[in-house]
């Protein structure tokens, strides 16, 4: 494990941000306040491991266009002297860990912990429809504003384990087993971890693994119902767990409102109705875990390849631009007819990578199949940027091709 190496008040960082106190600290790295250039409040995340540069960065970009009032902003990431740092608006209030060591006798009033958790299911339920995973909910990542409850800190730094995968860094507890032992996580997975904050806030401490303390018994307040809804979001194996926001919310009496918030996808005026093109990037992005996805079509009348959708990073940017045949990797797809998987697109000659720059988002990786339809290549789909930092290799492209057909079905 690499040593985190604590930031003195004073220190200046690239961007014109300086730090001025440490906020949190962690195996990874610590969380600053910090002043912007403008005078502004901000939350630095400092990441040290440079194993892990790229897939800070790719998930950096995704976190900074997420939107919605109980999600925290992110606002910017840069590399300084070998180190990551992701900036945050500066949420102010108390984190409800130290709510709940304030003011619990142990728990917190029962409704107060229900509000708390319907605000937070409201961001979770939120992040989850955009293939974002927080990984790391627990009380100390919910700040308690005058606004209500805000999410910070999303769970995207990783340790390096033994056998030279990584495994996650949290708070064991209220860590979902899968995530503690690095294998699949899911929505799942957060909801584990919001019923373990739950549990803590009722209770004054988070639960252990299957814990038999019978709460509706012990807790005043907390009725059967209550109680039989969190041991059905705490199952230890994710398949037997609550499978959503949405659900256990509902099981905790408070379901969710009308949703909020700015969906990461993005698609041209007059596109295929209903939101297809934007459901279809969407569950592209999900489905190979990347940062952006995208579907680019041939005018007719131009022979001009135009992308009229995507999802993620640069999405706003990328919709409407317009390459010749043969441009690109994603007009060289369409020319040739044939997939490629990209390891390290910036050295490959048919990267357009002045467009990139113009959209704000040069990617590390990409995936590019043709969509076909009888015979005849019409538009291709892209995938880019692995988010655990790796790269895609030619075993991707079976599974892209298959996935371009059920497209070109849906379309």
């Amino acid at each position: 494990m690499i040593e985190p190496v604590e930031l003195s008040p004073g220190t200046r960082l690239a961007g014109g941000y300086e730090i001025e106190a440490g906020l949190s600290a962690g195996a990874i790295g610590a969380v600053y306040r910090a002043r912007a250039a403008d005078g502004g409040a901000v939350a630095i995340k400092h990441l040290i491991d440079p194993a892990q540069a790229n897939r800070f960065e790719i998930e950096a970009r995704l976190l900074s266009r997420l939107s919605h009032p109980r999600v925290v902003d992110v606002v910017d990431q840069f590399g300084d002297s070998g180190s990551r740092y992701l900036v945050m608006r500066l949420v102010e209030g108390l984190d409800l860990d130290r709510v709940l060591r304030r003011d619990g006798s142990p728990g917190l009033p029962v409704d107060d912990v229900l509000e708390h958790a319907r605000q937070t299911a409201e961001a979770l339920h939120y992040v989850h429809e955009q293939n974002v995973i927080h990984r790391d909910v627990k009380p100390h990542n919910l700040i308690l504003s005058p606004a209500g409850v805000v999410v910070v800190d999303f769970g995207i730094a990783r340790e390096r384990a033994d056998d030279g995968g990584t495994r996650a860094i949290g708070t064991p507890l209220y860590m979902a087993p899968e995530v503690l032992v690095g294998e699949e996580i899911s929505p799942r997975s957060d909801v584990y971890g919001l019923a373990a904050t739950v549990w803590a806030l009722l209770t004054g401490g988070p639960p252990s693994y299957d814990d038999p303390t019978p709460l509706a018994k012990t807790v005043p307040g907390v009725s059967g119902d209550l109680e039989d809804t969190l041991r059905a979001a705490l199952a230890i194996r994710p398949e037997r767990r609550l499978a959503s926001m949405e659900a256990f919310a509902a099981g905790l009496g408070t379901p969710l409102g009308p949703g909020e918030g700015r969906s990461l996808a993005v698609t041209a005026a007059g596109s295929a109705p209903g939101g297809l093109l934007e459901r279809i990037v969407r569950t592209t992005a999900g489905v190979f875990d990347a940062a952006a996805a995208s579907i680019a079509l041939v005018d007719r009348a131009t022979s001009e390849v135009v992308y009229e959708a995507a999802w993620g990073s640069g999405a706003e940017s990328v919709v409407g631009v317009r390459l010749e045949r043969g441009q690109g990797l994603a007009g060289s797809v369409v020319e040739a007819g044939e997939g490629v998987a990209i390891a390290d697109c910036r050295r490959d000659a048919r990267f357009a990578e002045a467009i990139a720059q113009k959209t704000g988002y040069v990617p590390h990786t990409m995936l590019v199949v043709p969509l076909e339809r009888s015979g005849d290549v019409i538009g291709a789909l892209s995938v880019l940027d692995r988010r655990d930092g790796g790269s895609y290799g030619p075993g991707d492209l079976a599974k892209a091709q298959m996935f371009a057909e059920l497209a070109v079905a849906a379309i």
